[in-house]
């Protein structure tokens, strides 16, 4: 009841009114976000010759490195 009160209360809808909301334009001479256009903003060059070769490789021992390391533990003699 309170609440609904001070909802319709003009000092509130006035001060509402004017917050006045923006933003800034969005940059519509390149359809990318920043000057230097794709694949400037990664440490890598993925058009060079053999860099499927290596990212399939990283990716291949990544994920089974830890499946290499829990099987030698578990056939691993205790000493």
């Amino acid at each position: 009841m309170i609440a609904a009160r001070t909802l319709s209360s003009p000092v509130l809808r006035q001060a509402v009114a004017r917050r006045g909301f923006s933003t800034t334009r969005a940059q519509l001479s390149s359809p990318y976000h920043y000057p230097e256009g794709p694949l400037s903003n990664i440490p890598f060059n993925p058009r060079k010759k053999g860099f499927a070769i290596k990212y399939w490789t990283y990716c291949a021992v990544g994920f089974g490195l830890p499946f290499g390391i829990a099987v030698w533990q578990t056939y691993h003699p205790a000493k």
